[in-house]
Order: C-alpha cells, then structure tokens, then sequence
C-alpha cells in the first residue's frame, strides 16, 4: 500500500460554512473522499464575519493576533479559528476583520485581490505554524493562486514547507482574479514575471493569480477532460491563457468531478415532500404535484416540467434560452426558473412570466436556490442547462441523482456527463445538442418532450440515469494519483 499523504485544501469557500456554488461542495466533498485513503488532510479558509456563525459551529480561536508579513513594507493581524468538517477532521479559518467580515458577500469588493494575497500568505503562515508538514498544497480556483507563487518565493527556506508541492484546480478560467480579465488595459495586464507590487499600491488589483499559479504551480488540473483541451486550443476558449497553459500541457491534467451520494440521496432528502429511489421513482409526481401547485403552476403531472438552477448569466445559455422563450411558451411544458444573476436577462424572463403565469416561474434569488434545489430536481422531469463553456457542473450531477434528466449542450464537463439519448438504440443519459444556437437548443427541447411522451421509454432513461454512479469515489482516486504523479514529477529535477 502507498505511504498515506499530508494534504492541505486550501479554497475561498467550503460547504457548509460559505457557498456560492459548485466550488463550495467540491471542496467540502473532495477532501472527505480524499480523507478515506487514509490520508491527513486539513482545510483552510477565510472567515467571513458577518456569514459565519463562530458560536453555530463551535470555533475556537487557536492563534489572535499574529503578525504576518505582506511585503518588504507592510504586514497584517491575522486571529486563526479551528472549527471541523466532521469528526477528527479540521477546518482552519483566518480571520481579519478589516478584509473579510466587513460584507455580507463572499466576493463584490473593489480590492479583492488584496483580499485574497493577504489570505494566499496568511494560509502559508498557518501551514507552517502547525508545522503541518504537507506534502500536497491543493490549491482551489484563482482565489488561491498566489500559494504557489509565495511558496516558491516568500516561503522557499520554511522548514515546514520545503518539501510541500502545490496543485493548482482551475474550477473556471474565466474567473483569473478579481476583476473581468477582459477589461484590463493592455498596458496593465500582468504578464506573470515582475516582482509584485506593494500592497498598498492600486496596480495590485490588475495582478493576475490564475496566470500565476499556472507559471509556478508544480501541476494544474481542470474539473473536467474535455474542459482541459479546451483551454489551451484557441484564445476565446482559454481565456487568453491558452498559450501558459500549451506551455505547461505535460503537467496539465483534467480531472472530472463527482457529488456527495449522501448529502444528495433522494431515498432520505428531508427536503422532498416525498422519498424514492431508482425502483420506485414514480413518487417523483408527489413531489410535481408540490411544486407545481406551490409555485402556481397547472397541476398536472402529465405536463411535463423543466428547471434551471444555475446562475443566470451568458455563460449558463440564457442567451439561448430567452431567443426561444417564446416559442417554448406555445408548447405543452412548464419551466421554473431558480437563481440570481444577470438583472437583464432576469427583467425578461420576469416579462413572459407575468403574460404566461401558469408556465413560466422566475426566483431570483441564490438563496431560495439553495433552500428549494434538490425539491425542484425531485420535481422536475428535465434539467436545462444550455452553457456557452461549463469546466465541470455540477447541477446536471445532482439533478440526475433525482432523476431529472439533463438537456445540456455538448461543452466541458457536460460532454464527459451526459450521453446523448438515441430512441433507435435505448442508450443515453440526456439530451445533447452542440451548436450554441438557438435552434439546436429548441430542437434539443422538442425531443426531449417527445421521449416524455413515450412513458415506456421514459421510465427506462430515467431508472437508468438514477443507476448511474457520480460519486467522488472514482474522482478522488484520480487525485491520488495525480498528487502522486506531482511527487514523483518535481522529484526527478
């Protein structure tokens, strides 16, 4: 048996302490899977003030004031809080007011580069005060990518942390620090080489952590295959990173992610009005019935039902999905709409609700999101997610442990997750289409009701894709192997 690891998860948000999305759960789910390969794993991230309760989740206050140094000029206090994921296993929180608890959002201020280089530091200094020997440093999303920038640099003589390696999860490209990369002046893109400024300087907020990390980071991997060859084909779809990222191809690695079978079981979800699993999924109608009557919809179970719960944004398809609302509101189906995000595409959507009432439900909000999702998948027949670029998902996931079958577009980690449905061979998962245009999507939709219609039929894909196996199981053996790969790599230099 291989010798167990000393891995740090380090992420700007962790299911169930502070969540915006997939990244949240992937990593509260990937360290737990990880943990049971017997590996030491601990967590790091902020505390955010006004969302995370202390005393809800009994943290106690292991290190107050401890003086970390930012640069040749400047440092911060930093107060470090321990609190646990589950039994035995740990979740560190830094804390400083000033930087993360002075909003009641994770992300949205005008300096969140300074933020998150204070954290990326302050989590190093945390690591090498437990003198928490990793030998993995798992890196999530550009909130983080300055660790192994630092590592490489500011803390390249800690005794704790010289024999640590860092991998970097690039979980969406289009998010590389905390502005839009595209609104970047030429003259002040970050070319990744210089020096970093003085935090007190403005020009930290153009520094690029994404770009960074994939610079000095031992490896890199994406959530998903497909989303890996993706990035480094064209500029559009590597989000002008695609020539660092061809660069470093032979440590660029894609890794497709799973969901918690047992936070999201429809045999036990205390959400559902009612339980059932892939051999008695026609209870699915008692929680339709809810839901259609909850939100003022026609009840009626024969009708069939599509959700959205993602953000409503371009990248989701909503784009797509408002040049043929109209024709869709002619046909015999429902839609619910659940999320926050683009007012423009939102102020629409909510225009055909209020003329087609009994067919269409917009919910603005990430809130009710979260409180109604795994209600809504158990309700639904379909889940629509027409995504311009997707590097994983992980709604069509969970929708499809529920038995809601996904309509997807053939992108990312939605082409290694959803099989096309053929009606000739019985095989598939989904409903793929490939051309982001409006038409294939309404095509999409319009077999996909037809199949509906045919209840044998229907009933076979939706007992199959119940069956179907997303766990993180086979996902995190991947990353041992890949933190293993990572070792044995920057070993033989």
């Amino acid at each position: 048996m291989s010798k167990k690891l000393k891995i740090v998860s380090v992420s700007s948000e962790i299911t169930p302490f502070s969540k915006t999305g997939g990244l949240g759960d992937v990593a509260q789910s990937l360290p737990e899977a990880l943990k049971g390969f017997d590996n030491e794993i601990i967590c790091i991230t902020p505390l955010y003030g006004k969302i995370i309760d202390k005393k809800k989740y009994d943290l106690t206050l292991i290190y107050k004031n401890v003086r970390v140094k930012i640069d040749s000029c400047n440092s911060v206090k930093i107060n470090y809080w321990k609190g646990y994921l589950i039994k035995d296993f740990p979740v560190y929180f830094v804390e400083n007011k000033k930087y993360f608890s002075a909003r009641k959002t994770l992300y949205g201020s005008t300096h969140e580069n300074k933020r998150f280089l204070i954290f990326d530091i302050a989590a190093l200094k945390l690591i090498s005060k437990l003198k928490f020997e990793a030998n993995i440093i798992h890196c999530h999303d550009w909130q983080t990518g300055l660790i192994p920038y630092f590592l490489k640099y500011a803390f390249r003589h800690s005794e704790t942390l010289k024999r640590a390696k860092t991998v970097h999860t690039i979980h969406n490209l289009v998010f590389q620090f905390g502005q839009n990369w595209w609104d970047i002046p030429q003259e002040k893109k970050d070319y990744g080489r210089k020096a970093l400024p003085l935090i007190t300087d403005q020009s930290i907020e153009y520094i690029n952590f994404t770009k960074r990390a994939i610079l000095t980071t031992d490896a890199i991997n994406t959530v998903s295959e497909q989303y890996r060859e993706e990035i480094i084909m064209t500029k559009k779809l590597g989000q002008d990173l695609n020539r660092v990222l061809r660069n470093r191809k032979d440590r660029l690695f894609g890794i497709i992610n799973g969901i918690d079978y047992l936070a999201y079981n429809p045999n036990n979800d205390l959400g559902l009005i009612k339980n059932y699993n892939n051999t008695n999924f026609y209870f699915k109608k008692e929680n339709k019935k809810y839901i259609q009557e909850k939100f003022g919809l026609q009840i009626n179970e024969n009708i069939p039902l599509i959700c959205t719960t993602s953000r409503v944004t371009f990248q989701k398809g909503f784009e797509l999905i408002l040049q043929i609302l109209g024709s869709l509101m002619s046909m015999n189906l429902q839609i619910i709409v659940i999320g926050s995000g683009d007012k423009k595409y939102i102020r629409k959507i909510q225009s055909y609700s209020r003329k087609y009432s009994k067919k269409l439900i917009i919910i603005p909000s990430h809130e009710e999101n979260q409180k109604y999702e795994t209600l809504i998948y158990a309700g639904s027949d379909f889940f629509l997610l027409p995504s311009h670029h997707e590097p994983c998902g992980i709604n069509q996931l969970i929708a499809m442990r529920y038995g809601c079958i996904p309509i997807v577009r053939k992108v990312g980690g939605l082409q290694d997750t959803v099989i096309d449905y053929n009606p000739i061979t019985d095989i598939g998962t989904g409903f793929v289409f490939s051309q982001f245009k409006p038409f294939a999507l309404f095509r999409a939709i319009v077999r996909a009701v037809e199949t509906f219609g045919h209840k044998e039929s229907w009933r076979g894909l939706v007992a199959r894709v119940m069956k179907q196996s997303n766990s993180w199981e086979i996902p995190a053996q991947k990353y041992m192997r890949l933190f293993r790969k990572t070792l044995r790599m920057n070993n033989k230099k």
